[in-house]
């Protein structure tokens, strides 16, 4: 049954109450026992634990680590635009030297 990290819960908890799911305390847990109840979302296809973002240390299914792994791939993307950038501005700086050095040769 599927752990769900989102930045508005309530926001996620209301939308799947309001699709027919049982939500809240009082609702058994069957699977996702250490789902904290106010979080749990029962369906009649399976169970539903909803997590904030400031929640996900209390995850049993993602851990930190994860997260991790998966949030670096877009810094060595940031870092790799970056250093092509500065390679692009550098040669086009090289370039116009270039360009202004030949027109000033007879």
């Amino acid at each position: 049954m599927p752990e769900i990290i989102t930045k508005y819960p309530e926001i996620v908890l209301k939308i799947l109450k309001e699709t027919g799911a049982i939500c809240g305390e009082g609702v058994q847990q069957q699977i996702l026992k250490v789902c904290p109840p106010e979080r749990f979302c029962s369906l009649p296809t399976g169970e539903i634990c909803v997590y904030g973002v400031n929640e996900i240390s209390k995850m049993t299914q993602i851990k930190t680590a994860d997260l991790i792994t998966y949030t670096q791939n877009p810094n060595i993307n940031a870092n790799l635009l970056f250093i092509l950038f500065i390679f692009g501005l550098i040669l086009g700086i090289l370039i116009t030297i270039f360009i202004k050095t030949i027109k000033k040769k007879p």
